[in-house]
């Protein structure tokens, strides 16, 4: 990101000093061509502001000066200016359709999503992201992107872990990131399913809100590989704070090789349900399914956060009748911030969670197996 130059940058520096001299003043350049259409176009109306800031401080400062009481100065004595109206009218509206017309074209940009060479549909779900390739290389991929889990653990009262080990990515980094490819029009369907998210990274220039039962639509497109990080832009709830977005841009090959393996593992998903799991091997996925999707509201001793947030341990669901367990977490509950995981996890993550839930904090009901989630759908 560029920092802003000139008198206004010299005069924080020396006002503030150099524990201030790594602020981001200015807006982020980016890294598409709309982000730098709208960088250009910041920086074309700031000087445009600056020359007026310039002309009218100017001329109020001289008169202050030259035309004070005290030297003698006396106010003109006239009622109109024909000229002077004139030039008020006129030119606030050239400077403001000078300024339109670029805006304009810029806004029109941003919109066009046509002749995309792929679309991913973005679904904020408290609190994380669901990313589904709907068509172009890659589409079938499903998968959901949460705060990373050391990082995750490491935000959590009385954890004792230092979080200086992670850097500037400190609660910016996630477990799944979205990937993309380099030099192609990517198209975003967004939308929510519970509240109000917005999805925003800065590098692309755009940010869009994601709304329950709404689509709103955007498009990128990248053409250096990198990585990118961005957040939810929109008070969402508790852990609003805790939503991270990172975007992944390989290169063409690249993105193919991570394509293949992505598709490998969702042929790994289906046969999984076909198989018998053993208990330990659900617990060991069910915890860190657990940790990345249930942990933010039920915490991850299971303790819950009363009322909202019913604890695990020792419930009569997580203890009670199978059926009525998968049913909760397939399904949601209506009033209640239960979302519904049907469409959030497959079957292999849902019989994992829930085997978890029946077998940790001293709950011992069974285990769950994925054909039976499958079986509920």
């Amino acid at each position: 990101m560029r920092k802003l130059i000139g008198v206004p940058t010299a005069f924080l520096g020396t006002a503030f000093g150099s524990a201030h001299a790594d602020w981001t003043l200015n807006m982020t350049q980016g890294v598409t061509q709309t982000s730098q259409s709208v960088y250009d176009l910041h920086m074309i109306i700031f000087w445009v502001c600056c020359a007026i800031g310039v002309v009218v401080f100017g001329a109020m400062i001289y008169s202050m000066i030259y035309h004070r009481k005290s030297r003698g100065a006396a106010a003109a004595q006239f009622h109109e200016s024909t000229t002077m109206e004139l030039m008020w009218t006129v030119v606030p509206i050239v400077i403001l359709v000078s300024m339109a017309i670029p805006a304009t074209s810029t806004l029109l940009a941003m919109e066009d999503t046509s002749d995309a060479d792929m679309t991913i549909k973005v679904t904020g779900v408290q609190w994380k992201w669901k990313y589904d390739y709907v068509d172009g290389e890659g589409a079938g991929i499903s998968f959901l992107s949460s705060l990373h889990p050391e990082h995750n653990a490491a935000r959590l009262l009385g954890s004792g872990v230092d979080v200086a080990q992670f850097g500037d990515e400190y609660l910016r980094d996630v477990d799944n990131p979205l990937v993309i490819p380099t030099g192609k029009k990517v198209r975003f369907l967004l939308t929510a399913a519970d509240v109000i998210h917005a999805w925003w990274v800065p590098d692309l220039g755009w940010k869009k809100d994601a709304i329950p039962g709404f689509v709103n639509e955007a498009w990128t497109q990248v053409d250096e590989p990198g990585v990118y990080r961005g957040q939810c832009a929109e008070l969402c709830g508790k852990d609003h704070g805790f939503m991270p977005i990172v975007v992944v841009a390989k290169a063409p090959e690249e993105y193919a090789t991570w394509v293949a393996e992505q598709q490998g593992a969702a042929v790994d998903a289906v046969a999984s349900v076909a198989r018998e799991w053993d208990q330990e091997e659900l617990v060991a996925r069910g915890e860190q399914v657990y940790a990345s999707s249930c942990a933010a509201c039920h915490q991850l001793n299971g303790l819950g956060v009363a009322p909202a947030f019913p604890a695990i341990a020792g419930s009569a669901i997580a203890t009670g009748d199978t059926a009525a367990h998968i049913d909760l977490v397939l399904n949601g509950k209506a009033g209640t911030a239960m979302a519904a995981y049907r469409d959030i996890l497959n079957d292999a993550d849902l019989a994992a969670v829930l085997t978890y839930q029946r077998n940790t904090w001293g709950n011992a009901a069974g285990i769950i197996q994925p054909a039976a989630v499958q079986a509920a759908r």
